[in-house]
């Protein structure tokens, strides 16, 4: 079974794309992003949704950052699951290699596809 990290501050965030997803994936979960990285170094995940403002010593585009630095983690999906709404935001996210950019309020029902049509 495939592994999706969730990682967002918000319980009710993880809780929601938890029980969404829980069916048809292994779901680990993150409340920030020093604890994110340490997960996708021990647990390998095939997709990350990532939350990009985080307390703590990493937010969600450094996590990335490191993600697609770091040759054993790069071919990791990353898909960006945000309250920030600019289109400078979701650029700045997919030219440091996000995969995905989704704007909250988001729909369940477009993250679940985004994921199963990325899913190998």
């Amino acid at each position: 079974m495939q592994k999706i990290l969730i990682v967002d501050d918000h319980s009710d965030i993880r809780r929601l794309l938890s029980i969404t997803l829980g069916k048809e994936y292994e779901i680990l979960e993150a409340e920030d992003g020093t604890t994110a990285l340490e997960l996708i170094r021990r647990q390998r995940p095939q997709i990350v949704l990532l939350d990009v403002m985080m307390p703590g010593e990493l937010d969600g585009l450094q996590v990335l950052d490191a993600i697609k630095a770091d040759p054993s983690t790069k071919g990791t999906l990353v898909a960006m699951v945000t309250a920030r709404g600019q289109v400078a935001d979701g650029d700045d996210a997919r030219r440091r290699g996000a995969d995905a950019y989704f704007i909250k309020p988001f729909s369940p029902l477009q993250v679940v596809a985004w994921v199963r049509g990325h899913a190998k």
